[in-house]
């Protein structure tokens, strides 16, 4: 049976790490988050974050705008938080509308001020190897191997999901790590035949229930990144966790897992955002 990650007290201590940091510079950071809408999963994710900012001392800022702002007005507010010395991170919650082109809305946040790691600049960074602020869920993936001493170097990791936010930065943290890596996605034929070969098998697709217990390598480490609302009302990951518990040797839940570390290495971010700015 597997050991169970607690992402929950992973982010406690990240979070005690990080107010103790916080608490030595000349000023509180701040954190603009933007959220355009009113969908479930990314109330749910503000909250959390707001929280999280309280309990770290620092500034969050919210801009709640209707689903409706058009791109343009959007854009505007980006510009005058890039300008404003109070803020020290600028988060822009996903997903999008769909009237609004989010690779425009992303570019135009400033590299300096980018704590998710998404401007493109910040992307070519972690490609070469020497990155500034990286995707705060496969850091978060990071964070938890590295709580639990569990090494990528020399092992087969497959990650599941290629998407810009999650799947290829993921991939490329294994590799910096010496992971021997392998990302599938919804063309791979026999998804079961590759994740069966995985010493850490880490799934980012979206779809509940993707991988269930015969997918997963006997011993294997089991980190499960999404969190999808289902029609029932209930959060479920990609892997059906019963099955594979009985296989994995760590295994994260959903929720509980992932998700409060990822918050916490926002927090991480927008630290090393405030301290540059500080030193600047």
């Amino acid at each position: 049976m597997a050991t169970i990650i607690d992402g929950k007290a992973l982010a406690a201590e990240l979070k005690a790490e990080i107010r103790d940091a916080a608490a030595k510079l000349p000023r509180q950071p701040g954190l603009a988050v933007v959220l355009l809408g009113d969908d479930p999963a990314s109330r749910k994710y503000m909250a959390g974050k707001e929280r999280d900012c309280r309990e770290c001392g620092f500034r969050s800022m919210e801009h709640r705008l209707p689903a409706d702002t058009s791109e343009a007005a959007l854009l505007d507010l980006i510009r005058q938080l890039n300008g404003d010395d109070d803020v020290d991170g600028i988060l822009i919650q996903l997903p999008l509308p769909r009237h609004i082109r989010h690779r425009a809305v992303l570019d135009a946040v400033s590299p300096e001020k980018d704590v998710d790691g998404f401007h493109p600049v910040n992307v070519g960074r972690l490609a070469s190897g020497d990155p500034l602020f990286v995707p705060c869920t496969p850091a978060a993936v990071m964070e938890i191997l590295k709580k639990y001493g569990i090494s990528p170097a020399g092992q087969r990791c497959v990650v599941v999901g290629r998407s810009d936010i999650v799947g290829k930065p993921m991939a490329r943290l294994l590799l910096m790590a010496d992971g021997t890596v392998t990302v599938c996605h919804s063309k791979t034929p026999d998804l079961g035949a590759v994740t069966r070969e995985a010493d850490i098998l880490v799934t980012a697709a979206g779809r509940p229930g993707l991988v269930t217990g015969d997918m997963v390598k006997e011993g294997a480490v089991v980190i499960d990144v999404s969190t999808n609302w289902t029609p029932e009302g209930v959060w479920r990951g990609d892997v059906v966790f019963d099955d594979a518990a009985e296989r994995a040797s760590y295994i994260t839940p959903v929720p509980g897992g992932v998700g409060p570390v990822t918050r916490a290495v926002l927090l991480k971010n927008l630290l090393q955002a405030a301290e540059r700015r500080t030193q600047a």
